[in-house]
């Protein structure tokens, strides 16, 4: 049985993920872009939204109105910043839009929002959409749990000189995953970089490491190492439609499992 289309309005659409999105979108035919805006005030409002992001012309125009963005739209696809999160799940909240939500950086009560909002509509989040980060995360759970503290754990992300938040959301599940692996809570662990006359390694804990460089799209690798070996796993994002793929095939999933609520992880988009 072919898989419905789905139709998708892009929050922030002309950012470096939103015009990735729209690419991506824009090449899969079981996707239509309905819509997408910006800030009030950006000057392409107005202007076809294809032709304004560089993506070739769509025949939908680039909106200033959130609302106007997603009333034709089955769902939207939201990588801004968490402020602007948080009024895209007010503008999906009166036609219970489903959602597919890449914003990193969100504090407590901003993921309770979200949360909160699953309660009423389908929404899929995740630090990160990549097919492939989300296997990392998997077989960095077996390795972490048979190697036990034998084994020293370090995590080091590397991005761009733009990015904002340090470590990345990446790093921080990840950081999650390992600890949940072993049986204990990150907030025990962790050590976020060391910088001390005495930082002497502690047996068990984990370390996180934030590096901003460049115009680096994303990397990510876990050391973990133990007498006379070490394991590194590495995965390296080589442009930001990685992650597009994932969050439109997310999008295309909730629409084909009809999910009327609910919040759903990439892993279970892709049945890890």
């Amino acid at each position: 049985m072919s898989q419905p289309r789905v139709n998708l309005a892009f929050a922030g659409a002309l950012g470096r993920m939103g015009r990735a999105l729209l690419a991506v979108a824009k090449a899969d035919k079981r996707a239509d872009v309905a819509g997408g805006w910006e800030r009030v005030g950006n000057p392409s409002i107005g202007r076809d939204l294809g032709e304004a992001a560089g993506v070739g012309l769509l025949g939908v125009k680039l909106s200033g109105s959130p609302f106007e963005a997603v009333k034709n739209a089955d769902a939207v696809i939201d990588f801004s910043t968490p402020s602007a999160t948080m009024e895209t799940l007010k503008t999906c909240a009166p036609r219970k839009l489903a959602l597919v939500i890449g914003t990193t950086g969100m504090d407590e009560a901003q993921k309770r929002a979200v949360a909160a909002y699953a309660k009423k509509a389908p929404c899929v989040m995740s630090s990160n959409f990549s097919i492939g980060v989300n296997i990392l995360w998997k077989v960095a759970a077996e390795v972490a749990r048979a190697t036990g503290d034998d084994y020293d754990m370090e995590i080091v992300d590397v991005h761009h000189h733009f990015k904002k938040d340090a470590p990345s959301g990446t790093a921080e599940t990840t950081a999650d995953v390992l600890a949940a692996a072993r049986g204990k809570k990150l907030k025990d662990i962790a050590v976020y970089g060391r910088h001390s006359r005495e930082a002497l390694r502690k047996r068990g804990e984990l370390g996180i490491h934030a590096l901003r460089a460049g115009d680096v799209v994303g990397d990510h690798t876990v050391f973990f190492a133990g007498p006379y070996e070490r394991l590194e796993l590495t995965h390296r994002a080589h442009a930001r439609e990685n992650f597009a793929i994932g969050a439109v095939k997310a999008a295309l999933w909730l629409k084909a499992q009809k999910k009327k609520k609910g919040l759903y992880t990439m892993a279970q988009v892709l049945g890890l």
